[in-house]
Order: structure tokens, then C-alpha cells, then sequence
């Protein structure tokens, strides 16, 4: 009798976290973290994370989210997930992602790139080294600088295996997850792709200093070193830049990973980058998105928004983007909730 009382006492119990978990709401914060170096520029941060306060829509420049602004956060996060933007992008631009994530439990960290964002795109000017370097670093930092700060990392869920971190981002936000993975740049790889396909792949070779040609191989940078970053168990990339990862760097990544490929991407078409990536990269969940352009992955904005392809908020015909991203917010929640199990 006392054993069957327990098991309804379980259940119960059970029952009231299910319908906690199922009632959090985004709450939002925004937090400075250091640079990488003593001389660097600070890191913006977006927090996205659940609660209990009720959310409400608010305008934030051209985008609009749905959260709690400065709520007090749940005592525990399913785990902690960085949230890596496109070139020019912003920590904002994908928030209905964040949103869905944090009222499933997880504590969603979107940061702004220094020198790579809607502000300041210095860093892709200066050299395609840094540029491929600098980006995964700030992630690594805003990791630091997070399981370093109680009231954050003392909530994340942790296991036989350390913290749950995981990662997700848009672009080259992919490309980024996919160096904290194991995947490791050639920037050989840019040069000689461009040199061939440059009119089969034109926007992307005409950006910045990322994919110049260059004729005397003395001339390259040396190598990137490593930037894998350990702590981070499992990544999720959007329309990733895929062509700067040779097919052995790729397979070395051994984490859950999932790639998503627009269909009709002009930006980074999908046959040199996602494509690329999916048949090297093995065990890899591998998704393709029909009909869809480039930014099909960002929430819509309110006004135009111009890019190397034309308004991020354009759409192909017979593309209903609000419904992919619902049906793409239910899936990361899955994905990401199985990687951890």
C-alpha cells in the first residue's frame, strides 16, 4: 500500500514539473562579457532563458521578441546554448529560435560578434585569418564567462560529462559551431574555390577578403590552429559557410550534429557548403529546406533589411516562412533534448 501511495506521489510529482516546464515563458536579459584580449571590445549578449513571469511582444529595432524583460530565471536550465548569428547579423535576429528554446528549459546565450555585426563588419575587411579565427574564440569566451558567473552557471544542467552546452548558428554563425565541433578552416580552400567557382558561387566569393584569389601560394597565412572547443557536446547549423572545411577536418567531428540546407540558397549555395558538409561529415543529421532562400532561418523584420542577396525578409514564392520556423523551433527543441539525454 505505502509503495503504491509513493508511486502516486511520483506521478503527481512528475506531473507538476511537466506542467511547469510547459508553462515557462522566455525571459530576457542583456549582458556585457570581456573580449578575448585585454584591448578587445566587449561581447553584447541576449539571454534568453525560462520563467514564470508572462511574456509580452516588444519591439526591438526592425525585429520583434516575445519574452519577459529582467524576469527572475527558473532555478536549473536543461543546459546552456550559444546562438551564433550571420555575417552583419545581430543577437536579435533569430529570437523566435531562442524563445521556443528557453521556454523548453534551456538557457540560450545569443551574442553580437564584434566586428561582425549589423554595427561594424571590420573584422571580414581586415583578413579572412582573423576573421575565421576570432569568431568561434568569442563564443569560447562567452562559455567562460558564463559557467564563471553563479547566477547563471550554477543552473546549468550538468552530467557524468561536465556541463550541457550546446550550440547554434546562421551562416557563418555555422561555420562557427562547426570550428567549436572539431571542424578546422584551410584558408587555402577559399582561395583555390573561388579561383574555379567564382561564378557558380558569386556572392559569397565577392564578400570582403574571405575568398580573394591568391596566386602565389607563399603568400597565404599560415595555419589556423584548433578551435574546438570540448565543452560544447552538440551543434546545430543553418545554411552554414561549409567550403573553408576540408573532408578530413569534417570527419573528426564526433558530437551530435545537424546540418540545415535552404534549397534555393544564392548566398552560400548549397552544393559547395551545406552539401559539402553533409557527405564528409558523417553521422550527421542532414535537412533540407525546399524552396527556401538564405535567411529563410531569421525571423521576419519589420522593414527592409538589404544584403549582399537582396531584403532578408523576402521570401521565394510559395515559401511560408512562419510556418518552417515553427515547425524548425519544435525540432532543436528535440534535437537538442535527445543530444542530452
Amino acid at each position: 500500500m505505502h509503495r503504491s501511495l509513493r508511486q502516486i506521489a511520483l506521478a503527481c510529482a512528475g506531473l507538476m514539473l511537466t506542467t511547469q516546464a510547459m508553462a515557462a515563458q522566455a525571459g530576457w536579459r542583456q549582458v556585457s562579457i570581456a573580449g578575448t584580449t585585454a584591448d578587445a571590445a566587449p561581447i553584447p549578449v541576449a539571454l534568453y532563458y525560462p520563467t514564470q513571469a508572462p511574456a509580452r511582444a516588444i519591439a526591438m529595432g526592425p525585429f520583434t521578441v516575445r519574452v519577459a524583460i529582467q524576469a527572475p530565471p527558473d532555478a536549473t536550465f536543461k543546459g546552456l546554448l550559444v546562438l551564433s548569428h550571420g555575417t552583419g547579423g545581430s543577437e536579435l535576429g533569430h529570437s523566435s529560435l531562442a524563445e521556443t528554446l528557453a521556454q523548453h528549459g534551456y538557457l540560450v546565450a545569443a551574442l553580437r560578434h564584434p566586428g561582425d555585426n549589423w554595427q561594424d563588419r571590420w573584422l571580414l575587411q581586415e583578413s579572412a585569418a582573423r576573421y575565421f579565427t576570432e569568431r568561434p574564440q568569442h563564443v569560447s569566451r562567452l562559455i567562460d564567462a558564463l559557467l564563471g558567473d553563479p547566477q547563471w552557471g550554477d543552473r546549468i544542467a550538468r552530467d557524468a560529462q561536465g556541463p550541457r552546452i550546446g550550440a547554434l548558428g546562421h551562416s557563418a554563425g555555422g561555420y562557427t559551431v562547426l570550428a567549436l565541433a572539431g571542424g578546422r578552416p584551410d584558408l587555402s580552400r577559399l582561395a583555390s574555390h573561388c579561383d574555379s567557382y567564382r561564378a557558380e558561387d558569386p556572392i559569397f566569393c565577392a564578400m570582403g577578403r574571405t575568398a580573394q584569389p591568391i596566386s602565389n601560394p607563399v603568400l597565404l597565412p599560415p595555419p589556423i590552429p584548433p578551435l574546438i572547443d570540448t565543452r560544447v557536446r552538440a551543434v546545430v547549423a543553418l545554411a552554414p559557410v561549409g567550403v573553408v572545411f576540408g573532408a578530413q577536418s569534417l570527419a573528426s567531428i564526433r558530437i551530435p550534429t545537424a546540418i540545415y540546407a535552404a534549397e534555393q540558397d544564392r548566398f552560400l549555395v548549397p552544393r559547395f557548403h551545406t552539401e559539402w558538409i553533409a557527405r564528409n561529415l558523417p553521422g550527421a543529421e542532414f535537412h533540407q529546406v525546399p524552396i527556401a532562400w538564405h535567411f529563410a532561418f531569421m525571423d521576419p523584420p519589420s522593414m527592409p533589411i538589404p544584403s549582399e542577396d537582396g531584403d532578408i525578409g523576402a521570401n521565394p514564392p510559395g515559401f511560408d516562412r512562419q510556418a518552417f520556423l515553427r515547425q524548425l523551433q519544435q525540432e532543436l527543441v528535440q534535437f537538442f533534448d535527445k543530444a542530452f539525454r
